[in-house]
Protein backbone atom coordinates (compact mmCIF):
# COMPACT_ATOMS: atom_id res chain seq x y z
CA UNK A 1 0.00 0.00 0.00
CA UNK A 2 1.71 3.46 -0.95
CA UNK A 3 2.49 5.44 2.34
CA UNK A 4 0.48 8.34 1.70
CA UNK A 5 -2.56 6.30 1.87
CA UNK A 6 -1.07 4.63 4.99
CA UNK A 7 -0.51 8.16 6.64
CA UNK A 8 -3.85 8.83 5.20
CA UNK A 9 -5.33 5.65 7.13
CA UNK A 10 -3.71 6.01 10.26
CA UNK A 11 -5.16 9.41 10.31
CA UNK A 12 -8.72 8.64 9.73
CA UNK A 13 -8.66 5.70 12.64
CA UNK A 14 -7.14 8.21 15.10
CA UNK A 15 -9.41 11.14 14.17
CA UNK A 16 -11.97 8.78 14.70
CA UNK A 17 -11.21 7.25 17.78
CA UNK A 18 -10.02 10.87 19.28
CA UNK A 19 -13.31 12.63 18.49
CA UNK A 20 -15.75 9.52 19.89
CA UNK A 21 -14.08 9.37 23.05
CA UNK A 22 -14.24 13.33 23.46
CA UNK A 23 -17.66 13.36 22.16
CA UNK A 24 -18.22 10.63 24.71
CA UNK A 25 -17.08 12.73 27.26
CA UNK A 26 -19.85 15.03 26.78
CA UNK A 27 -22.60 12.57 26.91
CA UNK A 28 -21.53 10.28 29.73
CA UNK A 29 -21.65 13.54 32.06
CA UNK A 30 -24.96 14.61 30.04
CA UNK A 31 -26.43 11.39 30.69
CA UNK A 32 -25.44 11.23 34.71
CA UNK A 33 -27.33 14.32 35.25
CA UNK A 34 -30.46 13.19 33.69
CA UNK A 35 -29.47 15.14 29.75
CA UNK A 36 -31.42 13.78 27.13
CA UNK A 37 -28.87 13.69 24.30
CA UNK A 38 -30.85 13.49 20.74
CA UNK A 39 -28.16 12.21 18.51
CA UNK A 40 -24.00 10.63 18.93
CA UNK A 41 -22.52 10.60 15.71
CA UNK A 42 -19.13 9.30 14.59
CA UNK A 43 -18.19 11.64 11.47
CA UNK A 44 -20.17 14.18 10.25
CA UNK A 45 -23.23 13.06 8.41
CA UNK A 46 -24.70 16.39 5.73
CA UNK A 47 -27.32 15.22 3.96
CA UNK A 48 -26.99 11.48 4.70
CA UNK A 49 -25.82 8.71 6.97
CA UNK A 50 -23.75 5.25 6.18
CA UNK A 51 -25.36 3.94 9.52
CA UNK A 52 -27.92 5.18 11.63
CA UNK A 53 -29.37 3.06 15.07
CA UNK A 54 -32.53 4.17 16.36
CA UNK A 55 -32.98 2.35 19.95
CA UNK A 56 -36.47 2.96 20.37
CA UNK A 57 -37.38 1.60 17.02
CA UNK A 58 -34.74 -0.98 17.51
CA UNK A 59 -33.72 -0.47 13.94
CA UNK A 60 -30.49 0.02 11.65
CA UNK A 61 -30.01 1.83 8.52
CA UNK A 62 -27.84 1.57 6.27
CA UNK A 63 -27.05 4.76 3.29
CA UNK A 64 -29.64 6.65 5.73
CA UNK A 65 -31.15 10.09 3.23
CA UNK A 66 -31.52 12.42 6.17
CA UNK A 67 -35.36 13.50 7.00
CA UNK A 68 -36.61 16.24 8.23
CA UNK A 69 -38.57 14.54 11.67
CA UNK A 70 -36.08 14.98 14.77
CA UNK A 71 -36.88 11.64 15.92
CA UNK A 72 -35.54 10.34 12.03
CA UNK A 73 -39.00 8.98 11.62
CA UNK A 74 -38.97 10.75 7.93
CA UNK A 75 -35.06 9.69 7.44
CA UNK A 76 -34.89 6.97 4.69
CA UNK A 77 -32.60 4.26 5.05
CA UNK A 78 -31.47 2.52 1.62
CA UNK A 79 -31.17 -0.76 3.69
CA UNK A 80 -32.57 -1.27 7.25
CA UNK A 81 -33.18 -4.40 9.51
CA UNK A 82 -34.67 -4.81 13.24
CA UNK A 83 -32.18 -6.26 15.53
CA UNK A 84 -35.01 -6.12 18.33
CA UNK A 85 -38.38 -5.22 20.17
CA UNK A 86 -39.02 -1.82 19.37
CA UNK A 87 -38.89 0.29 23.14
CA UNK A 88 -41.16 2.99 22.55
CA UNK A 89 -41.13 6.26 24.97
CA UNK A 90 -44.05 6.59 27.39
CA UNK A 91 -46.44 9.21 26.84
CA UNK A 92 -45.36 11.04 29.73
CA UNK A 93 -41.41 10.62 30.04
CA UNK A 94 -39.78 12.66 32.82
CA UNK A 95 -36.75 10.62 32.84
CA UNK A 96 -33.53 10.01 30.19
CA UNK A 97 -32.41 7.10 28.34
CA UNK A 98 -29.86 5.85 25.98
CA UNK A 99 -32.41 4.86 24.34
CA UNK A 100 -33.70 8.39 23.39
CA UNK A 101 -30.20 9.29 21.11
CA UNK A 102 -30.24 7.96 18.15
CA UNK A 103 -26.85 6.51 17.25
CA UNK A 104 -24.94 7.02 13.79
CA UNK A 105 -21.76 7.10 11.48
CA UNK A 106 -21.51 10.12 9.27
CA UNK A 107 -19.72 10.15 5.72
CA UNK A 108 -17.54 13.09 6.30
CA UNK A 109 -14.09 11.60 8.56
CA UNK A 110 -13.40 14.69 10.11
CA UNK A 111 -14.69 15.22 13.58
CA UNK A 112 -18.36 14.17 15.08
CA UNK A 113 -20.76 15.28 17.39
CA UNK A 114 -22.56 15.05 20.73
CA UNK A 115 -26.11 17.09 20.05
CA UNK A 116 -27.33 17.49 23.75
CA UNK A 117 -30.88 18.74 23.69
CA UNK A 118 -31.27 22.14 24.91
CA UNK A 119 -28.40 23.27 24.23
CA UNK A 120 -26.80 26.13 21.94
CA UNK A 121 -24.05 24.88 19.85
CA UNK A 122 -22.98 23.86 16.53
CA UNK A 123 -26.16 21.48 15.92
CA UNK A 124 -28.71 23.67 17.43
CA UNK A 125 -28.44 27.52 16.97
CA UNK A 126 -31.98 28.26 18.55
CA UNK A 127 -34.16 27.18 21.34
CA UNK A 128 -38.12 26.86 21.23
CA UNK A 129 -40.98 25.65 23.67
CA UNK A 130 -40.57 25.96 27.63
CA UNK A 131 -37.52 24.49 29.23
CA UNK A 132 -37.81 21.05 30.00
CA UNK A 133 -36.34 19.43 32.63
CA UNK A 134 -34.28 16.63 30.75
CA UNK A 135 -33.00 19.72 28.72
CA UNK A 136 -29.28 21.17 29.11
CA UNK A 137 -30.36 24.96 30.13
CA UNK A 138 -32.33 23.89 32.88
CA UNK A 139 -29.45 22.27 34.96
CA UNK A 140 -27.58 23.82 37.32
CA UNK A 141 -24.75 25.69 36.03
CA UNK A 142 -21.52 23.91 37.51
CA UNK A 143 -23.29 20.32 36.02
CA UNK A 144 -23.54 22.18 32.72
CA UNK A 145 -20.04 23.10 32.91
CA UNK A 146 -18.41 19.71 33.82
CA UNK A 147 -21.15 18.51 30.82
CA UNK A 148 -18.56 20.71 28.53
CA UNK A 149 -15.93 19.70 30.00
CA UNK A 150 -16.35 16.31 29.78
CA UNK A 151 -14.65 16.21 26.54
CA UNK A 152 -11.56 17.77 27.07
CA UNK A 153 -10.92 15.82 30.51
CA UNK A 154 -11.74 12.25 28.42
CA UNK A 155 -9.46 13.75 26.25
CA UNK A 156 -6.37 13.76 28.76
CA UNK A 157 -7.42 11.23 30.59
CA UNK A 158 -7.27 8.97 27.17
CA UNK A 159 -3.49 10.31 26.79
CA UNK A 160 -2.38 9.50 30.36
CA UNK A 161 -4.06 5.52 29.73
CA UNK A 162 -2.40 5.39 26.11
CA UNK A 163 1.10 6.71 27.11
CA UNK A 164 0.45 4.43 30.56
CA UNK A 165 -0.32 1.49 28.39
CA UNK A 166 3.24 2.30 26.01
CA UNK A 167 4.65 2.13 29.16
CA UNK A 168 3.31 -0.92 30.21
CA UNK A 169 3.77 -2.53 27.09
CA UNK A 170 6.60 -1.53 25.10
CA UNK A 171 8.30 -0.01 28.44
CA UNK A 172 11.10 2.24 27.85
CA UNK A 173 14.36 2.28 25.87
CA UNK A 174 16.59 4.79 25.63
CA UNK A 175 20.40 5.93 24.62
CA UNK A 176 21.84 8.35 26.99
CA UNK A 177 22.86 11.26 24.79
CA UNK A 178 26.99 11.48 26.22
CA UNK A 179 26.75 7.65 25.62
CA UNK A 180 26.55 8.17 21.42
CA UNK A 181 30.34 8.36 21.58
CA UNK A 182 30.33 9.23 17.62
CA UNK A 183 27.41 11.70 18.09
CA UNK A 184 24.70 12.97 15.84
CA UNK A 185 23.98 13.95 12.50
CA UNK A 186 22.01 17.65 12.12
CA UNK A 187 19.63 18.86 9.45
CA UNK A 188 21.32 21.94 7.48
CA UNK A 189 18.97 24.53 9.14
CA UNK A 190 21.33 23.33 12.47
CA UNK A 191 24.61 23.55 10.68
CA UNK A 192 24.03 26.94 9.65
CA UNK A 193 23.90 28.42 13.06
CA UNK A 194 27.12 26.27 14.26
CA UNK A 195 25.93 22.60 15.03
CA UNK A 196 28.31 19.88 13.30
CA UNK A 197 28.03 16.62 12.38
CA UNK A 198 29.40 14.85 15.27
CA UNK A 199 28.56 17.13 18.38
CA UNK A 200 26.76 15.66 21.57
CA UNK A 201 24.48 18.24 22.96
CA UNK A 202 24.77 18.21 26.85
CA UNK A 203 23.37 21.73 28.17
CA UNK A 204 20.51 23.91 27.41
CA UNK A 205 20.15 26.76 29.01
CA UNK A 206 21.85 25.81 31.97
CA UNK A 207 20.17 22.23 31.90
CA UNK A 208 21.12 19.16 31.78
CA UNK A 209 19.49 17.31 28.24
CA UNK A 210 18.10 14.21 29.21
CA UNK A 211 17.00 11.70 26.43
CA UNK A 212 15.13 9.56 29.03
CA UNK A 213 12.01 12.50 29.14
CA UNK A 214 12.17 12.50 25.32
CA UNK A 215 11.46 15.94 24.95
CA UNK A 216 15.21 16.98 24.60
CA UNK A 217 15.05 18.23 21.02
CA UNK A 218 12.46 20.35 22.07
CA UNK A 219 14.30 22.21 24.69
CA UNK A 220 17.43 22.52 22.38
CA UNK A 221 15.35 24.32 19.50
CA UNK A 222 13.56 26.42 22.06
CA UNK A 223 17.06 27.51 24.49
CA UNK A 224 18.61 30.48 23.68
CA UNK A 225 21.82 28.86 23.41
CA UNK A 226 23.12 24.61 23.96
CA UNK A 227 26.80 23.51 25.14
CA UNK A 228 27.52 20.60 22.59
CA UNK A 229 30.49 18.14 23.26
CA UNK A 230 33.11 18.29 20.22
CA UNK A 231 35.24 16.12 19.27
CA UNK A 232 34.65 13.95 22.60
CA UNK A 233 37.22 16.71 24.22
CA UNK A 234 35.79 20.40 23.56
CA UNK A 235 32.68 22.00 25.35
CA UNK A 236 31.53 24.56 22.61
CA UNK A 237 28.24 26.69 23.47
CA UNK A 238 26.17 27.62 20.56
CA UNK A 239 23.46 30.30 20.52
CA UNK A 240 20.44 29.14 18.94
CA UNK A 241 18.19 32.01 17.65
CA UNK A 242 14.79 33.26 17.92
CA UNK A 243 13.43 31.73 14.65
CA UNK A 244 15.06 28.12 15.00
CA UNK A 245 12.18 26.31 15.64
CA UNK A 246 10.59 27.34 12.09
CA UNK A 247 13.71 26.67 10.53
CA UNK A 248 13.83 23.24 12.15
CA UNK A 249 10.21 22.72 10.95
CA UNK A 250 10.69 22.98 7.53
CA UNK A 251 13.53 20.41 7.49
CA UNK A 252 11.11 17.89 9.24
CA UNK A 253 13.60 17.16 12.52
CA UNK A 254 16.92 18.37 13.75
CA UNK A 255 19.36 15.79 14.60
CA UNK A 256 19.41 12.09 14.57
CA UNK A 257 22.09 8.96 16.25
CA UNK A 258 25.23 8.26 14.43
CA UNK A 259 24.98 4.96 13.58
CA UNK A 260 28.62 3.31 13.47
CA UNK A 261 28.72 0.64 10.82
CA UNK A 262 29.43 -2.52 12.28
CA UNK A 263 27.90 -5.71 10.18
CA UNK A 264 25.61 -7.46 11.85
CA UNK A 265 24.64 -9.73 9.03
CA UNK A 266 26.29 -10.67 5.35
CA UNK A 267 24.47 -11.31 2.15
CA UNK A 268 25.64 -14.79 1.11
CA UNK A 269 27.13 -14.04 -2.76
CA UNK A 270 27.43 -10.27 -1.97
CA UNK A 271 30.62 -8.14 -2.44
CA UNK A 272 31.52 -8.04 1.75
CA UNK A 273 30.73 -12.12 1.79
CA UNK A 274 33.31 -12.46 -0.59
CA UNK A 275 35.73 -10.63 -0.03
CA UNK A 276 36.07 -12.00 3.78
CA UNK A 277 34.45 -8.87 5.65
CA UNK A 278 33.02 -10.86 9.26
CA UNK A 279 30.01 -10.63 11.03
CA UNK A 280 30.82 -8.21 13.94
CA UNK A 281 33.58 -6.15 11.89
CA UNK A 282 33.26 -2.34 12.47
CA UNK A 283 34.25 -0.50 9.03
CA UNK A 284 36.82 2.40 10.07
CA UNK A 285 37.44 3.51 6.30
CA UNK A 286 37.50 2.83 2.31
CA UNK A 287 40.02 3.52 0.34
CA UNK A 288 41.78 5.83 3.88
CA UNK A 289 38.51 7.73 3.81
CA UNK A 290 37.25 7.80 7.48
CA UNK A 291 33.71 6.36 7.58
CA UNK A 292 33.04 6.52 11.17
CA UNK A 293 29.21 5.78 10.62
CA UNK A 294 26.85 5.26 8.15
CA UNK A 295 26.46 8.86 7.01
CA UNK A 296 30.03 9.02 5.62
CA UNK A 297 29.41 5.24 4.03
CA UNK A 298 26.93 5.67 1.84
CA UNK A 299 28.91 8.66 -0.12
CA UNK A 300 32.15 6.84 -0.19
CA UNK A 301 30.56 3.27 -1.24
CA UNK A 302 28.78 5.37 -4.51
CA UNK A 303 32.06 7.19 -5.19
CA UNK A 304 33.30 3.65 -5.88
CA UNK A 305 30.54 2.06 -7.01
CA UNK A 306 31.91 -1.17 -9.74
CA UNK A 307 35.20 -0.61 -8.46
CA UNK A 308 37.30 -2.78 -6.05
CA UNK A 309 37.99 -0.32 -2.92
CA UNK A 310 40.22 -1.48 0.22
CA UNK A 311 37.86 -2.19 3.69
CA UNK A 312 39.73 -1.19 6.61
CA UNK A 313 37.78 -2.95 9.90
CA UNK A 314 38.12 -3.41 13.23
CA UNK A 315 37.36 -7.10 13.99
CA UNK A 316 35.48 -8.18 16.78
CA UNK A 317 38.88 -9.36 18.98
CA UNK A 318 40.19 -5.45 18.80
CA UNK A 319 42.58 -6.38 15.94
CA UNK A 320 42.52 -3.96 12.58
CA UNK A 321 42.62 -5.64 8.67
CA UNK A 322 42.25 -3.69 5.56
CA UNK A 323 40.21 -6.24 2.98
CA UNK A 324 39.99 -5.46 -0.51
CA UNK A 325 36.87 -5.52 -2.00
CA UNK A 326 34.79 -5.09 -5.14
CA UNK A 327 31.72 -2.19 -4.37
CA UNK A 328 28.40 -3.09 -6.44
CA UNK A 329 27.17 -1.06 -9.32
CA UNK A 330 24.42 0.35 -7.02
CA UNK A 331 27.42 1.69 -4.15
CA UNK A 332 26.30 -1.73 -2.10
CA UNK A 333 28.78 -3.76 -0.21
CA UNK A 334 26.11 -6.33 1.02
CA UNK A 335 25.93 -6.34 4.53
CA UNK A 336 23.21 -5.52 7.35
CA UNK A 337 23.99 -2.72 9.70
CA UNK A 338 24.00 -3.56 13.55
CA UNK A 339 21.14 -1.67 15.39
CA UNK A 340 22.44 1.18 16.98
CA UNK A 341 21.03 -0.01 21.01
CA UNK A 342 23.13 -3.13 20.07
CA UNK A 343 26.08 -0.51 19.40
CA UNK A 344 25.94 1.91 22.52
CA UNK A 345 25.03 1.20 25.82
CA UNK A 346 20.98 1.40 26.02
CA UNK A 347 19.20 1.88 29.54
CA UNK A 348 15.59 -0.51 29.64
CA UNK A 349 13.09 0.37 31.80
CA UNK A 350 10.32 -2.61 32.65
CA UNK A 351 7.48 -0.62 34.25
CA UNK A 352 4.59 -3.16 34.54
CA UNK A 353 1.59 -2.58 34.92
CA UNK A 354 1.56 -0.33 38.55
CA UNK A 355 4.02 0.90 37.46
CA UNK A 356 3.01 2.35 33.49
CA UNK A 357 0.11 4.28 35.75
CA UNK A 358 2.33 7.44 37.28
CA UNK A 359 4.97 7.22 34.00
CA UNK A 360 1.30 7.82 32.08
CA UNK A 361 0.51 10.35 33.88
CA UNK A 362 4.16 12.12 33.98
CA UNK A 363 4.85 11.62 30.30
CA UNK A 364 0.32 13.00 29.68
CA UNK A 365 1.46 15.97 32.12
CA UNK A 366 4.95 17.00 30.62
CA UNK A 367 3.46 16.66 27.12
CA UNK A 368 0.62 18.81 27.86
CA UNK A 369 3.23 21.59 29.83
CA UNK A 370 5.25 21.45 26.69
CA UNK A 371 1.98 22.12 23.74
CA UNK A 372 1.02 24.36 26.10
CA UNK A 373 4.35 26.36 26.14
CA UNK A 374 4.61 25.83 22.31
CA UNK A 375 1.73 27.84 21.66
CA UNK A 376 3.41 31.19 21.92
CA UNK A 377 4.87 30.58 18.42
CA UNK A 378 1.86 30.54 16.79
CA UNK A 379 1.89 33.87 17.63
CA UNK A 380 4.40 35.26 15.67
CA UNK A 381 4.83 35.59 11.69
CA UNK A 382 6.59 32.60 11.64
CA UNK A 383 4.42 30.72 13.59
CA UNK A 384 1.20 31.77 11.41
CA UNK A 385 2.85 30.38 8.23
CA UNK A 386 3.90 27.12 10.22
CA UNK A 387 0.47 26.17 10.78
CA UNK A 388 -0.71 23.09 9.29
CA UNK A 389 -4.03 21.23 8.48
CA UNK A 390 -5.31 17.69 8.00
CA UNK A 391 -2.66 16.96 5.88
CA UNK A 392 0.20 18.23 8.20
CA UNK A 393 -1.39 16.04 10.94
CA UNK A 394 -0.97 13.27 8.80
CA UNK A 395 2.08 13.77 7.69
CA UNK A 396 3.07 13.30 11.60
CA UNK A 397 1.92 9.22 11.29
CA UNK A 398 5.03 6.75 9.55
CA UNK A 399 4.54 5.37 6.11
CA UNK A 400 4.54 2.49 7.24
CA UNK A 401 1.92 0.68 10.16
CA UNK A 402 4.10 0.77 13.60
CA UNK A 403 1.64 0.01 16.49
CA UNK A 404 4.12 2.35 18.76
CA UNK A 405 4.27 5.40 16.65
CA UNK A 406 0.72 4.93 16.01
CA UNK A 407 -0.07 5.19 19.92
CA UNK A 408 2.75 7.84 20.64
CA UNK A 409 1.09 10.18 18.14
CA UNK A 410 -2.17 9.63 18.80
CA UNK A 411 -2.06 10.27 22.33
CA UNK A 412 0.00 13.43 21.45
CA UNK A 413 -2.93 14.35 19.58
CA UNK A 414 -5.54 13.37 21.99
CA UNK A 415 -3.38 16.13 24.45
CA UNK A 416 -3.41 18.44 21.75
CA UNK A 417 -7.37 18.01 21.44
CA UNK A 418 -8.05 18.70 24.96
CA UNK A 419 -5.80 21.74 24.89
CA UNK A 420 -7.44 23.07 21.56
CA UNK A 421 -11.14 22.99 22.86
CA UNK A 422 -10.57 24.71 25.99
CA UNK A 423 -9.68 27.66 24.21
CA UNK A 424 -12.14 29.82 25.27
CA UNK A 425 -13.66 30.81 21.73
CA UNK A 426 -17.67 30.70 21.05
CA UNK A 427 -17.56 27.30 18.97
CA UNK A 428 -14.99 25.28 21.13
CA UNK A 429 -16.08 23.87 24.69
CA UNK A 430 -13.85 26.19 26.00
CA UNK A 431 -16.51 29.03 24.76
CA UNK A 432 -19.43 27.37 26.52
CA UNK A 433 -17.03 26.88 29.86
CA UNK A 434 -15.94 30.95 29.54
CA UNK A 435 -20.25 31.69 29.19
CA UNK A 436 -20.86 29.13 32.46
CA UNK A 437 -18.15 30.66 34.30
CA UNK A 438 -19.27 34.04 33.67
CA UNK A 439 -22.77 33.06 35.06
CA UNK A 440 -21.17 31.33 38.06
CA UNK A 441 -19.62 34.74 38.67
CA UNK A 442 -22.38 37.04 38.16
CA UNK A 443 -24.99 34.45 39.40
CA UNK A 444 -26.97 35.52 35.40
CA UNK A 445 -26.96 33.38 32.69
CA UNK A 446 -25.64 35.50 29.69
CA UNK A 447 -28.64 36.10 26.91
CA UNK A 448 -29.55 33.50 24.46
CA UNK A 449 -28.83 36.19 21.49
CA UNK A 450 -25.40 37.03 23.01
CA UNK A 451 -24.93 33.08 22.80
CA UNK A 452 -25.99 32.43 19.02
CA UNK A 453 -24.30 35.31 18.02
CA UNK A 454 -21.46 33.89 19.86
CA UNK A 455 -21.71 30.94 18.32
CA UNK A 456 -22.09 32.40 14.71
CA UNK A 457 -19.22 34.40 15.26
CA UNK A 458 -17.27 31.82 16.64
CA UNK A 459 -18.20 29.05 14.19
CA UNK A 460 -16.79 31.53 11.23
CA UNK A 461 -13.74 32.42 12.95
CA UNK A 462 -13.07 28.93 13.64
CA UNK A 463 -13.77 27.70 9.66
CA UNK A 464 -11.62 30.44 8.32
CA UNK A 465 -8.68 29.23 10.76
CA UNK A 466 -9.68 25.41 8.92
CA UNK A 467 -9.47 26.97 5.75
CA UNK A 468 -5.99 29.05 6.33
CA UNK A 469 -4.60 25.77 7.82
CA UNK A 470 -5.35 23.40 4.86
CA UNK A 471 -4.44 26.31 2.44
CA UNK A 472 -0.94 26.36 4.03
CA UNK A 473 -0.74 22.52 3.52
CA UNK A 474 -1.88 23.09 -0.78
CA UNK A 475 0.74 25.85 -0.63
CA UNK A 476 3.50 23.99 0.79
CA UNK A 477 2.48 20.54 -0.96
CA UNK A 478 1.97 22.34 -4.82
CA UNK A 479 3.26 26.08 -4.78
CA UNK A 480 6.73 26.27 -2.55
Amino acid sequence: MDSTLIKALQFIVALAFLVTIHEFGHYIFARIFGIKVDKFYMFFNPRFSLLRYNPRTNRVGLLVRQGEAEDGSQDRPMFSFKVGKPHPAPEINTNTSWRDTIYGIGWVPLGGYCAINGMIDETNQELSGDPQPWEFRTKAAWKRLLVMAGGVLFNFLLAIIIYAGIAAHWGEKYIPLEAATEGFDFVPAAQEIGFRNGDIPLIADGVKLDASTGDYMLKIVEAKSVKVLRDGRDTVEIAIPSDFIFRVNEEKGLMAYRVPVVIDRLVPGEPAAKAGLLEGDRILAVDSVATPTFTELTPALLERAGREALISVRRADGSEAVIPATVSEYGKLGFQLRPITEIYPTVTIDYGVLGSIPKGIEIGTRTLSNYVGSMKHVFSKQGAESLGGFGTIANMFPGGWNWLSFWEITAFLSVALAFMNIIPIPGLDGGHIMFLLWEAVTRRQVPLKVMVVAQYIGMGFLLLLLLYANGNDIFRAFLK
